[in-house]
């Protein structure tokens, strides 16, 4: 039995992450961790009798406590209660499927407590990959990833030769916008971003599919994960999503993963590593499917790609103000004050105000995150 807590348990993620406990054996959830979703919350504790359960939402956290009260799950809040369940000592995985930058310090907790990370958080490796992996080296912790792009990378690696890699194919739908002309994107509303063709995602992740920045967060991330140069990754449109992503060696031989875009398999590949288990979901019809197709990234109409590339280059703190102005950016989108485009502008303009801080500390990640949205709440202002 292998027991895991799961933060951001009412998420896209964290919900199939439950799916997957409910379809095979050896898996007890020790605690979950969301943020203001009281009734599934509840209903989850209910279900899978978690010894831990925390509500990032004060309010929140009161309601659920008052809610289980007839239960042994001990209710907390916030980011003491996110520690808490990081350092847990009856967890053994940590499931970091939370939305933003506030899973860093509860990874970085359960790695120095020597807890293997299954790693849907972007954020923590895109904005402190120089101390995450270090760390997770020091302590003999494995980061396996449950996006499907690095997931499929990951796979694509087994029993090879890593001296031998010479690059990185990462895949991209190329989400609902893909062959738009930014004359076309101008006039997009957040209900035409959420039209994702192929997967069903939360609807953060959704747009940034849409900007092409969530390839952008990928790319940074990839450099973190595999220890590879930026020269080394290559974006690839794949309009099917059938190859979520490939490696390609110095001999030329290029091994990929393919399968439906379902993001159960790379929950359930990384919760068994490197244990593979019987899934119920479809199959590739190869017949059906007939072709697969390819082309360039437009990162000239999709800006959010080609900052991003620039954002990993400076380095330092600049992936985190990349990284927050977009967070701000499509929150802000999504409550409709402002339109597509100015989601590229604002990231630009942070970037541009932005005075890098070289190898920053954690307190100097969030210190640039809170002023990078201050100065778009104040540049809108």
């Amino acid at each position: 039995m292998k027991n895991i807590a799961i933060l951001g348990s009412t998420g896209s993620i964290g919900t199939q992450t439950l799916e997957i406990v409910r379809e095979q054996d050896g898996l007890r959830v020790v605690a979950l961790a969301a943020g203001k979703n009281v009734g599934l919350m509840e209903k989850q504790i209910r279900e899978f009798h978690p010894l831990i359960a925390c509500m990032w939402d004060d309010k929140a956290a009161g309601e659920v406590k008052a809610a289980v009260a007839d239960t042994d799950t001990k209710v907390v809040c916030g980011m003491d209660g996110l520690l808490e369940i990081a350092v847990m000592p009856q967890a053994q995985i940590l499931v970091t499927a939370i939305v933003g930058m506030i899973g860093i310090r509860p990874t970085i907790a359960a790695i120095e407590s020597g807890k293997d990370i299954a790693l849907a958080n972007k954020e923590t490796l895109v904005t402190a990959g120089h101390i995450i992996m270090p760390l997770a080296k020091e302590k003999g912790v494995s980061i396996l990833p449950v996006d499907s792009e690095h997931s499929a990378i990951f796979q694509s690696l087994q029993g090879q030769d890593k001296e031998g890699l010479e690059k990185i194919l990462l895949t991209a739908s190329g989400g609902p916008f893909r062959g738009k002309k930014k004359a076309e994107l101008a006039n997009m509303t957040a209900a035409d971003a959420l039209k994702h063709p192929n997967w069903s995602m939360g609807r953060k992740i959704t747009i940034d599919s849409a900007s092409l920045v969530n390839k952008g967060l990928e790319v940074i991330e990839a450099k973190w994960l595999f220890g590879v140069g930026l020269e080394q990754i290559q974006v690839l449109i794949q309009p099917q999503s059938i190859l979520h992503s490939a490696v390609q060696f110095k001999d030329g031989a290029v091994i990929g993963q393919m399968g439906v875009p379902d993001m159960k398999l790379p929950i359930q590949y990384a919760l068994f590593y490197p244990k593979r288990l019987p899934m119920k979901e479809n199959r590739v019809d190869f017949y059906a499917l007939s072709e697969m197709t390819f082309e360039k990234p437009d990162m000239e109409t999709f800006e959010g790609l080609s900052m991003a590339y620039e954002a990993a280059r400076i380095g330092g703190s600049m992936p985190t103000v990349f990284n927050a102005a977009n967070e701000k950016a499509v929150a802000l989108f999504l409550d409709n004050k402002i339109k597509f485009l100015q989601i590229y502008e604002l990231i630009r303009a942070s970037m541009d105000n932005h005075k890098v801080v070289e190898n920053p500390s954690v307190e100097q990640i969030l210190s640039a995150e809170s002023e990078c949205y201050d100065y778009i709440l104040t540049k809108l202002a």
